[in-house]
């Protein structure tokens, strides 16, 4: 740990340098604030944010960083050191949802949902690899969020930023997704996993140790990028919603396996298994606290298995590439592996014996290759610390 720890620190002192060096060349003055948020990985839970469930998230390493100054007049201008010598710059008053525009959208929906009326510059170094299921938008939001709120003293607490950041991507972007991954790269703690309650937000930190157990959670970008906002994610949360309707329940959260079963003739076959995902996963995650708790590795590693089944089968939102990523880390020997985040491609995780991960690693390039996928990427990752202001004035 003290290793990654002093790394850590390494990091976050190069990529401080790095973004406010991009600040001053691109804007001619020094960011008042900088600050920033982390990706994340989700070891089980999920599609049930939304449906007021429990998930078991923890940040990664990767984060990205906002640096931001006060403007004298009304003008927003977003850069991002990832797009250098591209300024989008607007009035604060045309911030609004209707406003056309790609990456800078994620930002603006913060400012509107923070109701800022100031002019700034704003500076966006991303570190978390994008369209990897690790939630790099949720980071984006919540460095921008952060950074805010200090600036400008809003005074909103950790929950009240993450309903917010939420709204932004509901509402101004137009991603309906839940609340987990703002809320786990605001709160996040160094060493623990969050088991978040998405209905009130209440949490409380899981120890989430595998390599004093010389394991090793392996994380495989499959490099199938996904979009949430290409309809698969909304029309899979619609389908949960007409079940609450149909069911008057007020969320999954109060449907049982029983009660479902009771009630397929009044549901379709999509919305039946649909529904049937969300009920077993939220058991999942409540199975695995105590599984973790335990230190029992081989039944987390079952769970993760069936949490996969359930999102490849019940919730069809696997493609081959996970599928692919998930059974050669099993036939190298894995104790579990599931596809994160929101799914149609992204990142695969694999709890492993840490001796094995070189021989994981080949198992699932080899499958990849044997199907002309393209090279999948790895890397690991320890629970690591949520949002913070790294430099003020």
């Amino acid at each position: 740990m003290r290793w990654f720890l002093t790394l850590w620190l390494h990091l976050i002192s190069m990529s401080k340098f790095k973004i406010e060096r991009e600040f001053v060349r691109t804007f001619g003055h020094i960011p008042e604030i900088i600050a920033a948020a982390p990706g994340r990985v989700n070891l089980i839970g999920e599609h049930i944010d939304y449906s007021d469930g429990y998930v078991l998230p923890f940040a990664i390493a990767d984060r990205t960083y906002a640096a931001i100054g006060k403007r004298s007049d009304n003008l927003v201008r977003i850069a991002s050191a990832q797009r250098r010598n591209s300024i989008i710059t607007l009035k604060v008053e045309e911030i609004r949802p209707e406003l056309k525009g790609s990456w800078e959208r994620y930002v603006l929906s913060v400012l509107w949902a923070m109701e800022i009326k100031h002019g700034v510059d704003v500076m966006i170094d991303g570190q978390v690899p994008l369209g990897a299921g690790l939630s790099s938008s949720a980071a984006l939001e919540c460095s921008v969020a952060t950074a805010l709120n200090e600036l400008f003293s809003c005074g909103f607490d950790l929950e009240s930023l993450a309903r917010l950041t939420q709204r932004g991507e509901n509402e101004y972007v137009g991603v309906p997704c839940g609340i987990m991954d703002q809320s786990v790269s605001l709160m996040a703690k160094s060493g623990s996993a969050l088991l978040l309650d998405c209905r009130d937000l209440t949490s409380r930190n899981v120890a989430f140790d595998v390599a004093s157990h010389g394991l090793e959670l392996l994380i495989i970008d499959t490099q199938a990028h996904h979009s949430l906002t290409d309809g698969g994610y909304a029309e899979r949360r619609a389908s949960c919603d007409r079940v609450v309707s149909k069911l008057s329940i007020r969320s999954m959260r109060e449907l049982t396996l029983e009660k479902l079963e009771n009630s397929k003739d009044v549901l379709t076959e999509v919305e039946f298994i649909r529904a049937r995902h969300a009920v077993t996963e939220i058991a999942r995650v409540l199975d695995a606290v105590i599984a973790l708790e335990a230190k029992n590795f081989k039944r987390l590693g079952e769970l993760l298995n069936a949490s996969h089944a359930s999102l490849r089968d019940d919730y069809a939102v696997s493609c081959p590439e996970l599928n692919m990523a998930v059974d050669a880390s099993l036939s190298a020997g894995a104790l579990g592996a599931r596809m994160v985040g929101g799914g149609f491609g992204g990142s695969a995780i694999a709890l492993i014996e840490a001796k094995n991960t070189q021989a994981t690693i080949q198992a699932v390039e080899n499958g990849f290759a044997s199907k002309n996928f393209k090279a999948p990427r790895f890397f690991t990752s320890l629970p690591s610390q949520g949002a913070e202001i790294i430099q003020r004035g």
